[in-house]
Order: structure tokens, then sequence, then C-alpha cells
């Protein structure tokens, strides 16, 4: 009896780190649910609103201008943050604020990305803290899922006006 209870136990910590390492993996490589909270990202997201955000993306080098995504903070490496990107390694950037008279231009560095939030007058960022490291990286947000009344995939930023072509 004793046995076969032994036996039991032991099956099910062993399914029991089985499915916690798939579980692990899921979450780790392919993507996960995220609540967002903080107002730098509004209009876009909305403090509390649930988004989906894909881990696959960071793996293959597939970031683009203008994807929202959740990085590592450079501040607080406890916590994630959610940004869109702004530049990538060699873009030029405006690295001075909306309200300033004077604008500011600076290239991202190899190995790199620029970050700001939406809510650019609300907002800390890499004009605060500078160019972010690629591998900060944690996953690209593409689809939110609450409020049901704005399910669906994100919208562009309300400050394309910041991406420089040159």
């Amino acid at each position: 009896m004793l046995r076969n209870a032994l036996g039991k136990t032991f099956r099910f910590l062993g399914y029991t780190v089985q499915y916690g390492c798939i579980a692990h993996c899921a979450f780790e490589y392919l993507g996960g649910i995220v609540v967002c909270s903080g107002p730098s990202m509004e209009p876009t997201i909305q403090n509390n609103d649930v988004v989906f955000s894909e881990n696959l993306s960071r793996h293959f080098c597939c970031i683009r201008k203008g994807d929202i995504v959740i990085v590592k903070s450079p501040n607080d490496p406890k916590s994630n943050i959610c940004k869109r990107v702004i530049g990538l390694e060699g873009d030029k950037v405006c690295t001075s604020n909306p309200s300033d008279f004077l604008k500011s231009h600076s290239y991202v560095p190899k190995g790199h990305v620029w970050l700001e939030g939406d809510n650019l007058r609300n907002s800390t960022d890499s004009r605060c803290y500078g160019p972010v490291p690629y591998g900060l990286i944690r996953g690209r947000i593409c689809l939110k899922i609450w409020p049901l009344n704005d399910f669906g995939f994100l919208r562009a930023s309300p400050n394309g006006h910041r991406f420089l072509d040159d």
C-alpha cells in the first residue's frame, strides 16, 4: 500500500515537472497574456488593457519600426515596460521632447532600439534612458484582448511623424 502511494506521488510529481517545463517553454518562446498598466501608451493601449505578446519575433530578429514591444526596464530589471519601436540600429531618431524648441537627433547604436510611448508627454522612454539593447526585448504585442469592444490588432502610432526616413 505504501509502495502504491509513493508510486502515485512520484508519477504526479513527474507529470507536474513535465507540464511545468512545457508551460515555461510556451510562455518563454511562443508568447503569453500581458496586462499593461500606466498611461505611457495611450491612446493605443489604455491602463489595464490585456494584450497578447508573441515572443518569436525577438528570437528571429523580426522587430520592425512601429511595433509595440514588451521590454525589461533599463531602470528596473524586475519590471517590464510596454513601448513602441521608433528606431532600429543605424536609424536617425529625434532625441528631444515634442515641446523642445530646438530638436536634437542621434543615431541608434548597433544592437539597440529606440523606444517611445505613444503618450509623449507622459512617458519615460528612450528620451530619458537612451537606446535599449535588443536583448532586453521580451516580446512583440500583436493583439488587444481586453476590453472586448477594442478587441483586435493594434492601431498605428499617433506619432508617425517621429519616424525619420533619412
